[in-house]
């Protein structure tokens, strides 16, 4: 910023042909505060192990136990047979389905995850630990 102060017949002060740049300048200082303080918080990252998907098809058992569980929660053993969920652990051992034998659980993309978690609960109290999740081969498309 610089005038000439020194004309002694004029009051008006002469034009000034230079930019002001300090009201640029303040907001650009402003700017780069409010972008270093926000810039962390638009960063914030959730460290989670996630589980990689590029495993190998396993070989499917001689005669697959398959439980189905529907999007209106009923359960399904095989393709016909409907069970009940309070006597889920009696339906299998009725089915002759020992505890040792691996379980192909499906499950419905409706259901949701507590109730999936809640019937892995009941089958693991029930002494079956080989519970398998079947899904798609590839990935279904998103409907938007």
């Amino acid at each position: 910023m610089a005038f000439n102060l020194n004309s002694s017949n004029s009051e008006e002060l002469p034009e000034q042909h230079d930019i002001n740049v300090t009201p640029f300048i303040d907001v650009m200082l402003v700017l780069l505060i409010i972008f270093m303080v926000a810039a962390p918080l638009a960063t914030v990252s959730v460290p989670v192990n996630l589980p990689s998907a590029t495993a190998p098809q396993q070989p499917q058992a001689e005669d697959p136990k398959y439980l189905t569980l529907q999007k209106d929660l009923t359960l399904t053993l095989g393709e016909d047979r409907v069970i009940v969920r309070e006597n889920l652990a009696a339906e299998l051992q009725a089915n002759e389905i020992g505890t040792e034998q691996q379980i192909l659980l499906r499950a419905d993309s409706k259901v949701e995850y507590g109730d999936l978690m809640d019937l892995m609960n009941r089958l693991a109290s029930a002494g079956y630990q080989k519970i398998a999740l079947v899904g798609l081969d590839k990935p279904a498309t998103v409907n938007q």
